[in-house]
């Protein structure tokens, strides 16, 4: 534990970036999904907003979901956070934003398939989920209201 308070400042640094691109992709990739859907189906640009869906969540949202997870565990551990409300509802939080992030991958599955549930204005909407959940979480972690 020693050595992993020795390296706190590099732990945070880390899950600070990892969060940014996490956050990253999670305003993206719906905005994906409102061009995707007002693309022709069965067309070539359909087949690249598929793509591009598909290598958003692969190569950023969800290596960044996982690395933020571990980095802010490990974190919550050395800084002896536990016992602190904040910490408890800033991971009630991102297990929310997990949750959503999941549902993400899950309509991007299926607007491959052709399947497209939602209007882009439904999907406007759900663009304001993490950028609201993200200014709670930093006001939690930053002031530490209680």
């Amino acid at each position: 534990m020693d050595q992993l308070a020795a390296i706190y400042p590099w732990l945070k640094a880390g899950h600070v970036i990892f969060v940014i691109f996490w956050m990253a992709g999670l305003f993206m990739l719906p905005r994906y999904f409102v061009y995707h859907q007002e693309s022709e189906p069965g067309s070539a640009e359909e087949a690249r907003w598929v793509d591009r869906e598909a290598k958003l969540r692969k190569i950023i949202l969800t290596p960044a979901m996982i690395i933020v997870w571990l980095l802010g565990l490990i974190l919550a551990s050395t800084g002896q956070w536990w016992v602190a409300g904040w910490l408890h509802i800033k991971l009630l939080l991102v297990l929310a934003l997990s949750g959503y992030h999941g549902w993400m991958v899950g309509y991007s599955k299926k607007l491959a398939k052709g399947e497209r549930r939602l209007s882009g204005k439904a999907l406007r909407l759900l663009n304001e989920v993490p950028g609201v959940t993200a200014a709670v979480i930093v006001i939690l972690v930053v002031v530490k209201p209680f």
